[in-house]
């Protein structure tokens, strides 16, 4: 039946010469990368969502963008990818074969190859339908070195686009909301993105989705790793009227809703000017902002200017906001 199931569903899906072989391992070559001199970048995530499927996405998008955009903030060149699923006993075929797809496309659209995977059904109620592990190796090529312990003093920090939106529409999907909503999540893989961002603005310093905790705890960690501050602008960041709405009505902050499609860029000052005009002439960086700036001081504090001309203390986020988010 395993046999049935793999043959079936993940080989129709995923088919290419390296899962064809059938082994227990995947043997892969680098054709395009051999000659140049650089480093691996391996990373590895699970993927618990609740629901699996949400406006916008599904787990499997999920998986194989939430994979891709960990090895892109690197600055690295994502290639394979393996995944494990963790299926519960009931899951309708069809809903897996509408994730497996999913996930194909996602990989399709990344330019990523699914090289190698593993499949364990459990009993009915010894999981929640249905968990997937990715785990990504990719190339960072000689001499790039982005990093979130990278920052300096004078650089200047962008976000690619509006957030919230992944963390609304999970919630949306599950019924928690009082009122209905077109808020789509934002799930999507980043690597072509970045990738022409470094070309227009090769200095860039930190790279970092995101993703749980939200803007703000993301750059509460950057402060700590570089051990700099940072000063934000509260009217430049970029929320959609809609996001705001939902989250005032819920008592949430956007600033620590999660998001599965943006990405932070923190760079010289000289090269903010060209990263924002290459992110406004793509799809994925048309409201992408400048935000705020690094500051030098011993507090390692996020801090924000406000609307009304005050400032405060934007801290990371204390315990899990949003459970099963992705």
């Amino acid at each position: 039946m395993t046999h049935d199931l793999i043959q079936d569903i993940f080989q129709t899906s995923f088919g290419n010469p390296i899962l064809n072989s059938f082994n227990d391992f995947a043997g892969v070559s680098l054709p395009d990368l051999a000659n140049l001199k650089g480093k691996l970048c391996i990373s590895t995530d699970a993927h618990i969502v609740n629901p699996i499927f949400f406006p916008g996405g599904d787990i499997g998008r999920l998986a194989i963008s939430g994979t891709v955009n960990d090895i892109s903030m690197s600055g690295g060149i994502p290639l394979f990818i393996t995944s494990s699923f963790i299926i519960e006993e009931g899951l309708s075929f069809d809903v897996l074969r509408a994730i497996a797809g999913s996930m194909n496309a996602a990989a399709s659209e990344a330019n990523v190859q699914i090289v190698a995977g593993d499949t364990k059904v459990v009993e009915k109620g010894k999981a929640d339908k249905l968990f997937i592990s990715t785990s990504g190796i990719g190339w960072i090529p000689e001499g790039r070195r982005i990093g979130g312990e990278m920052a300096q003093e004078g650089d200047v920090i962008i976000i690619s686009g509006t957030i919230g939106e992944h963390g609304i529409a999970v919630l949306a999907a599950r019924g928690d909301l009082k009122f209905t909503t077109t808020i789509q999540s934002d799930v999507a893989p980043l690597n072509h993105l970045i990738q022409i961002i470094l070309e227009s603005a090769p200095q860039v310093h930190v790279l970092r989705d995101p993703t749980r905790g939200g803007l703000a705890t993301s750059l509460n960690e950057i402060t700590l790793q570089s051990q700099v501050s940072i000063l934000l602008e509260e009217d430049a960041i970029p929320v959609k009227p809609e996001v705001r709405a939902a989250c005032e009505m819920l008592g949430f902050d956007p600033l620590y809703v999660a998001n599965e499609g943006k990405v932070i860029i923190i760079l010289p000052a000289c090269e903010a000017e060209a990263a924002l005009q290459t992110l406004h002439n793509h799809s994925l960086g048309k409201k992408a902002a400048r935000i705020g700036i690094i500051k030098k001081d011993s507090s390692n504090r996020v801090l924000m200017k406000t609307s009304i001309g005050g400032t405060r203390i934007v801290g990371m986020l204390a315990g899990e906001m949003l459970p099963r988010i992705c």
